[in-house]
């Protein structure tokens, strides 16, 4: 059952059976001292009732037993430790690993659809959750109550009506913690969804810090955050309060039992159909074995409200990921589109799009914007899959390739470089894993970096902090295309780097980029229409749909679109300058 629930595979749920296993052997030996206990007051009252001397040889014994008992109990839980914790511990990182991978292996439109705050959770929180359950629920949970349904056993042998008693009321104690369990769920899922809530909006207030500062937004200004508090607050307030009713109510009416075991045991004793010796003894382990009965009642909450984080790594899991061929061999690297559809939602961006990007030729790809250029660009880089028609490269359809078996016939640059709070080295490296110092320091070079390196304090080995913030943007664009130099790959993918930067850093990327685009298969979304004057192809798009096509002068003759946005670009050059 929890190897379903919890999506474990063999190993892991063979590795959960065992520490079910070693939990209850654990709880059992903790009776051992009881039951030795028990025999040291037999012995001390025998002497009183039967005038006899105290066995002082049998006292020892019990006393060493007692010392035996212990050292057993911290084997046991050692043993337990190993099987329990450490497996879960080993599990949960697995499943980080686990869950990254299939988020790796997702189309962008899973993206599109969920929160960063909330895939964070899936990776975090969510694991997290699960390390908790293997660790400090589920196995203590099954443990307790295969330990205490033993025992029962046991003790039933010895006297069937008091064992009764010390469990009749844990029926009645289940049922409130399980009646109660569809209101705690449903609070639960109100707690996990304001805490989702509040790290999504921190997670906006400090990427947009200087905004806020800049505008006065700042500190109770801030209502969403501030909102998203409160109503966390509450939740948890809510969840935690009616939740420990449950639990308290609950735990009460266990406790009774032992109530009702003093004056049965009294009531058999007047009638003499219990000696006092028996009566002693259900009173010592019945003290005992209510302790574990309510962690039970304890961990059954719990156990709920971490369900509503499993069902979100469930969701997770059902998710369609992108497959395909990974032994494929491109005779050449045309691109043909064909009749190609796509959609996002139920938002038409592609329509009905047919085209051929020859091989080692640069195609430019411009039009106004929302016209589709950089979703045309990722349907080739397969980030998303088209609804229908055909996209193909040396005549294979990219939806039969396995979407990592692509990327290595693809580089790319584009205009928001993701970089790494690493060294410059590690941060070119991304583009081939396995290449040498000498490789990856020519590859910088060939795209100006080398003057940006000499002047960092550590050059190569230079932290460059969070996603390049100790960089200018040019500085970073040039580190973008030194990975794809690096990579050396046969299809050049480039959202011009150059839109936004200042004169002297757009020299440097515009011959960085001349020195990657040599004969290989280029696709550019062009910004300004002046870089890509020289393309051999240029594909104009308005609405998803190709108006126009052919060289520059071509463009220019035809006094369409192409030769509307050229001129106002122009136009807005002058008036600038």
């Amino acid at each position: 059952m929890f190897k379903k629930i919890l999506m474990l595979s063999d190993i892991e749920s063979r590795n959960l059976n065992q520490a079910i296993i070693a939990c209850s052997i654990s709880n059992l030996s903790l009776m051992l001292p009881f039951v030795i206990l028990l025999q040291i007051i037999i012995l001390l009252i025998e002497p009183l009732t039967n005038q006899i001397p105290v066995n002082i040889y049998y006292l020892w014994m019990m006393a060493g037993l007692g010392g035996l008992s212990a050292i057993l109990f911290l084997l046991c839980y050692k043993r337990e430790y190993k099987k329990t914790y450490t497996n879960a511990f080993s599990q949960a990182a697995n499943t980080r690993i686990e869950v990254a991978e299939k988020m790796r292996k997702l189309p962008l439109s899973f993206f599109n659809r969920k929160d960063l705050s909330e895939l964070t959770a899936n990776i975090m929180g969510d694991c997290a959750v699960i390390e908790n359950m293997l660790s400090h629920v589920i196995p203590q949970l099954i443990g307790y109550s295969l330990s205490s349904f033993i025992t029962c056993c046991l003790l039933a042998f010895y006297d069937w009506r008091m064992a009764g008693a010390i469990f009749c009321t844990l029926p009645i104690a289940t049922i409130i913690v399980v009646v109660g369990k569809r209101l705690e769920q449903k609070l639960g899922e109100k707690h996990v969804q304001s805490k989702l809530a509040v790290s999504g909006e921190v997670q906006e207030y400090l990427e947009g810090i200087k905004i806020i500062k800049g505008f006065g937004l700042s500190g109770k200004k801030f209502q969403r955050l501030d909102q998203a508090l409160k109503n966390m607050m509450w939740a948890s307030i809510k969840f935690e309060g009616i939740g420990g009713i449950i639990v308290t109510l609950s735990t009460m009416v266990l406790q009774v039992g032992l109530g009702i075991v003093v004056l049965l045991g009294v009531n058999l004793m007047v009638t003499g159909s219990l000696d006092p010796i028996t009566f002693i003894a259900f009173i010592i382990i019945s003290s005992r074995i209510y302790s574990p009965l309510i962690s039970v009642l304890t961990l059954l909450p719990e156990l709920f409200y971490m369900l509503v984080s499993i069902d979100r790594m469930k969701s997770l899991q059902t998710e369609s990921i992108m497959e395909g061929k990974d032994d494929v061999t491109f005779d050449n690297f045309t691109i043909n589109l064909d009749h190609i559809n796509f959609s996002y939602n139920q938002t038409s961006v592609i329509n009905d799009l047919s085209c051929t990007i020859p091989e080692n030729k640069m195609t430019a790809l411009v039009g106004p914007s929302g016209s589709g250029k950089s979703t045309l660009l990722q349907l080739i880089a397969r980030f998303w899959d088209v609804n229908s028609g055909k996209i193909t490269i040396g005549n294979q359809d990219i939806k039969q390739i396995d979407p990592e078996t692509l990327m290595h016939s693809m580089a790319f640059v584009f205009q928001q470089v993701v970089l790494f709070d690493d060294t410059i080295m590690n941060n070119i490296r991304i583009g081939k894993h396995n290449a040498s110092d000498e490789e990856v320091k020519l590859a910088a070079k060939i795209a100006r970096c080398d003057e940006l390196i000499a002047r960092l304090p550590d050059g190569w080995n230079t932290l460059i902090g969070e996603n390049g913030s100790k960089l200018s943007g040019g500085e970073r664009q040039r580190i973008s295309i030194a990975r794809a130099l690096l990579k050396n790959a046969p299809i050049i993918l480039l959202d011009e780097a150059t839109a936004s930067l200042d004169p002297e850093n757009e020299v440097y990327i515009q011959e960085a980029i001349a020195n990657l685009v040599k004969d290989r298969t280029v696709i550019v979304i062009a910004h300004r229409l002046k870089t890509i004057v020289g393309a051999d192809n240029i594909i104009v798009l308005d609405k998803g749909l190709i108006v126009e096509q052919g060289n520059y002068h071509e463009l220019m003759a035809r006094n369409g679109l192409f030769t509307k946005l050229y001129s106002l670009q122009k136009q807005t050059f002058s008036i600038t300058s």
